[in-house]
């Protein structure tokens, strides 16, 4: 336990973006404070920075409406785990990471028992449900906003905010041995390699898996040359993938290697929408993006939602820069012919490469985990 005079910050992560993004900023914490106490929920890479966990939220990492009913009564024990917690520790501060339906629960009963909370990674209101933001400034003591544009919005609502800038910035870098990692998955130099990235969720690889290995067949029926790139996210069971895979004949490569060199080894990727989709931005390969949900979650969300957009690289710059294909628009006939468009047509290819220069210059100037972990800092003043 933490003694009086060492600060004491529990963060809550709930999938497995927000446990890297809790991470870096454990990281960061421990670099600037040595002696701080860090408790949450999280997973693998948390537990790697030095978190004590007290849940592991691989259990609840799901997404849709459906999807979260069908998993509530993990979710509600989860929620009251976490209370008891917030109520036998309290910790001199609460950052909450991402995952705002599960996090915004647990901001008002941390407030309501006199835990300061700090929010990364804000609420999408400006996609939905954007009156939230008054209910959201009752329950947080500070925003830390990962874009610019976000800013305007609380400080209309007289919420204090700080914008920090992505932590993807100094991220998404390749390794110096980015040049050997086709022939380390046995990928010959000179072959045309498509990525298929079906989501770090289980809920979206039950969506998205069979959906681009059916792609990938109707692609290597067209050209049998193609090979393409899998990659496993730590948070999903790397046999049953493969197993799945394995039913199908395919040049395909499964890999848990590192991400970015991965990337950038591929001449195009199919990716599921996600944090995924701007760390393929920033290393300027071509993509499109498919995202799959249950009908009854897409008829809600559809009707809530208030952008044009998906894609976090189209919503940055305010225009579609890579194509999203959505619900029914998601099957392997257009996804197939756009991955082709992006191959094959030289112009296109060029267009798409240079409307993606435009992402990194709007995500601010680096060290935004360091950034965050100053602001949290500071709040214990």
């Amino acid at each position: 336990m933490p003694t009086p005079s060492t600060p004491h910050i529990m963060l809550l992560a709930g999938e497995a973006s927000g446990d890297a993004h809790a991470a870096e900023v454990a990281t960061e914490l421990k670099r600037i404070q040595p002696d701080v106490q860090l408790s949450g929920m999280g997973s693998d890479e948390m537990r790697a920075a030095g978190v004590d966990l007290f849940f592991d939220s691989r259990s609840i990492a799901v997404v849709g409406i459906v999807e979260i009913l069908k998993h509530w009564g993990e979710i509600k024990q989860a929620m009251e785990l976490v209370k008891r917690q917030l109520e036998d520790r309290r910790p001199d501060l609460l950052i909450l990471i991402d995952y705002p339906e599960f996090n915004l629960k647990m901001a008002r009963h941390a407030k309501s028992i006199g835990i300061k909370v700090l929010f990364y990674i804000s609420p999408q209101i400006w996609a939905w449900r954007p009156k939230r933001i008054h209910k959201i400034g009752r329950s947080i003591d500070h925003m830390a906003a990962l874009f610019q544009f976000e800013v305007d919005y609380y400080q209309r609502a007289g919420i204090p905010v700080t914008f920090v800038g992505h932590p993807l910035v100094d991220k998404v870098k390749t390794s110096p041995q980015v040049d050997q990692t086709r022939a380390q998955l046995g990928i010959a130099e000179e072959a045309r390699v498509v990525g298929l990235f079906p989501g770090s969720r289980h809920s979206e690889i039950n969506k998205h898996l069979t959906l681009l290995l059916d792609t990938a067949t109707l692609m290597q029926q067209r050209d049998p040359d193609l090979q393409f790139v899998l990659p496993v996210a730590s948070s999903l069971d790397y046999d049953a993938i493969r197993e799945v895979c394995d039913g199908y004949d395919l040049h395909l490569t499964l890999t848990r290697g590192d991400l970015y060199d991965v990337i950038a080894n591929c001449d195009a990727i199919a990716s599921c929408s996600g944090t995924v989709t701007l760390e393929i931005a920033l290393l300027e390969v071509p993509m499109c993006i498919i995202y799959r949900t249950s009908w009854l979650s897409y008829q809600i969300m559809s009707r809530l939602i208030t952008i044009d957009h998906l894609g976090l690289a189209n919503i940055i710059t305010g225009k579609e820069i890579v194509r999203e294909l959505i619900q029914q628009d998601a099957n392997p006939q257009q996804i197939s012919a756009e991955l082709f468009a992006l191959l094959d047509d030289k112009d296109y290819r060029k267009r798409v490469i240079n409307d993606l220069k435009q992402v990194k210059s709007s995500l601010g100037p680096g060290q935004g985990s360091q950034r965050v972990a100053e602001l949290a800092l500071s709040l214990l003043q």
